[in-house]
């Protein structure tokens, strides 16, 4: 039996609307596997969806069957309202043209945000002009509406350049009003990545806990006690974990993040398919600093 979300389809869709009456704060969904939509001031991105069974389908006769374990929570042909969508390397569920084609037909003004080093790729797969996606490369800042994106490198599982040496995989930092998050991508811990992170003073971090066990056949992540320390190292005042639950052959016990958060004191929240979770802006007392 499938995981049941938390909320979906229509119930989702009513929770995203009702959430812009609150414009003053920042506003979050789990949407799988590494998907998150993030709402601030009436404006919405979509961090690297997965929401199609593609993956499910092409490897079903294979040795390496992608058997899902939770519901999808919504048609992406129903996400209306998207300024901005990531993805954050090639592979397939975080580069799912059956998720993003829907998204792009339904949302006509969308900015696509992709590291430069795939251009050629993401056209291809998608159909698109190669000249429309933004292209990020590592240290590079750039401005999309009310989102400033700034992208960092990942590692999965090394740090993958082009011919130009443009990181293929990428992870993204992300300030809207006063709010600043960093959704890793796929990623391992590489020499350099806390001291690049750290002075962005990440409020919330979506890091992966699916782990790099080499009996997958699959490129690896951090695991639970990894995320839970990269947390603290970076300062993150939020950590979400992601990556797990999708696939049975690669997924992770979010309890055992929740345990290496509270050895290492990481601020963390696991959250339920489909659930919001709402962080209100802190206003500084005019008084201090």
């Amino acid at each position: 039996m499938l995981k049941p979300a938390f909320q979906k389809d229509e119930a989702l869709l009513a929770d995203i609307a009702q959430a812009t009456q609150m414009p003053d704060a920042l506003h979050i969904w789990w949407l799988g596997q590494s998907g998150f939509l993030v709402q601030y001031g009436g404006r919405h991105l979509l961090f690297d969806p997965y929401l199609s069974d593609s993956l499910s389908r092409k490897y079903a006769a294979t040795d390496k069957p992608h058997v899902r374990i939770s519901e999808r929570v919504i048609d992406p042909a129903q996400l209306r309202g998207i300024d901005v969508v990531t993805s954050s390397h090639n592979h397939t569920d975080h580069l799912d043209a059956e998720t993003l084609l829907p998204l792009l037909t339904a949302n006509a003004d969308l900015q696509f945000v992709i590291p430069e080093a795939n251009r050629n790729f993401v056209a291809d797969r998608l159909g698109i002009d190669p000249a429309w996606p933004l292209g990020m490369i590592a240290g590079q800042e750039a401005t999309v509406g009310d989102f400033t994106i700034y992208g960092v490198p990942a590692a999965h599982n090394e740090r993958e350049r082009d011919e130009r040496g443009f990181d293929k995989f990428m992870g993204f930092v992300v300030r809207i009003g006063r709010f600043s998050i960093y959704h890793s991508g796929d990623t391992l811990w590489y020499d350099g990545m806390v001291d690049t992170l750290r002075p962005f003073a990440v409020d919330v971090a979506f890091l992966p806990i699916n782990g790099n066990k080499p009996e997958r056949r699959v490129a690896g992540n951090l695991n639970p006690d990894e995320a839970a320390r990269l947390g603290r190292e970076i300062g993150a005042k939020l950590v979400v974990p992601h990556h797990y639950d999708l696939f049975a052959f690669n997924t992770a016990d979010p309890a055992d993040f929740v345990q290496a958060c509270e050895y290492y004191g990481t601020p963390h929240r696991v959250m339920q398919l489909g659930e919001r979770i709402t962080l209100p802006v802190v206003r500084q007392d005019p008084g201090r600093g």
